[in-house]
């Protein structure tokens, strides 16, 4: 097929406090958005899949007031969410797939969720291919990551993949080097934040931010001991434990609020706790590289930064100043979610790949001694 033909691509990206969309014309971008959702706002929806409605209105009056017609749209691409576990890859999205993520079959309560969702909304009105690229269930874990200290259950990789691998594969450029040959730590540092190790090409570890693993983050309340969690989160209803590892953790959890831009005006301000507190939260990314450094065995390449948190010079100059014994520390504020959406798509549209099916079958579903 020739490259000349022109392709409409339509993406988005529902993260944990935003509603991320942009319209293609083959690699150009015609026009996004960033749309965001306060978690005061969305604490009141009682599940994730509750948000669809809500979330869409605002899509379907952005799309409005630009004068965008999606009608004849060649592909729409939804951020993949909680299906079962699969390898990386440009998915064709079918029932199984949504009903999947719907049922959060993999385990990741997250905003992802809804991203096939309402792509498929905007499928039933305007047409076009279904596609997921590289689904917050992407597991290239090696095996003794998986292990936990409870006979049977085994850590999920859930993160975001879609950004990190983008964002590692463009760094690999700018370093001269191939993705494969590289180790790298790669961390997405927004709404949520996912710590990972790459090592040749796989991301052979990671915190599962979306289970409270890890650096708490603006929505999500992080790692806790367990006897904190014994003594004040179990007699609380589960919805409100899912909220607080998904919406009303962290420093909404703090400040009632996740838009960091307000929060750190406080730290500009001097004001004592958020300075503490956004501290704290940089404090906690840096001991999490720190792991991540040690699963590579102290061979690092790069330490690579992204995420919209980024955009704050201080996130760097805390993280490199704690880190760059390790290796060189690169950032990239914001993300590359969107290209990587639109590429997974247009490749398979041009004929230069074919979609992956869905199996409905998670890559790991235990040992063979279980």
């Amino acid at each position: 097929m020739s490259d000349s033909k022109v392709f409409h691509i339509f993406v988005v990206n529902p993260g944990s406090t935003s509603t991320k969309v942009e319209y293609f014309e083959n690699e150009t971008s015609i026009r996004k958005a960033n749309i965001f959702h306060d978690s005061a706002v969305l604490k009141n929806f009682p599940t994730i899949n509750d948000q669809l409605d809500y979330r869409m209105e605002y899509v379907m009056n952005w799309l409005a007031e630009n004068n965008i017609d999606l009608t004849g749209v060649d592909a729409i691409v939804g951020r993949g969410g909680a299906c079962y576990s699969l390898p990386s890859g440009t998915y064709e999205v079918d029932d199984q797939f949504i009903q999947d993520v719907h049922d959060n079959k993999g385990g990741v309560y997250h905003s992802s969720m809804l991203g096939v969702q309402m792509a498929k909304a905007l499928q039933n009105k305007f047409g076009g291919k279904l596609f997921a690229v590289d689904p917050v269930v992407v597991d290239e874990y090696q095996d003794v990551a998986r292990i936990t200290g409870v006979k049977g259950i085994y850590r999920n990789s859930a993160l975001h993949a879609l950004n990190l691998k983008a964002t590692a594969r463009a760094h690999a450029k700018v370093m001269g080097k191939d993705y494969h040959d590289l180790n790298m730590i790669v961390c997405h540092i927004d709404g949520g934040i996912t710590i990972t190790a790459h090592q040749k090409g796989h991301m052979i570890d990671a915190n599962d931010g979306s289970g409270g693993d890890g650096p708490f983050t603006p929505t999500r309340m992080g790692s806790m001991a367990i006897t904190d969690v014994s003594k004040f989160l179990l007699s609380k209803p589960i919805e409100e434990i899912k909220g607080l590892c998904t919406v009303t953790g962290g420093l909404s959890s703090w400040f009632g609020t996740s838009n960091t831009d307000t929060i750190h005006d406080l730290v500009d301000q001097g004001d004592a706790k958020a300075t503490l507190v956004w501290q704290a939260m940089i404090y906690q990314i840096t001991k999490n590289i720190g792991a991540m450094a040690c699963v590579l065995h102290g061979k690092v390449d790069a330490i690579v930064l992204t995420g919209g948190i980024m955009r704050f010079q201080d996130v760097y100059d805390g993280i490199n100043d704690a880190c760059s014994w390790i290796a060189p520390v690169a950032s990239y504020p914001g993300e590359l979610e969107h290209e990587a959406m639109r590429d997974g798509a247009l490749r398979v549209l041009r004929g230069e790949e074919e979609a992956k099916k869905y199996t409905g079958k998670p890559v790991f579903s235990g040992f063979d001694f279980d």
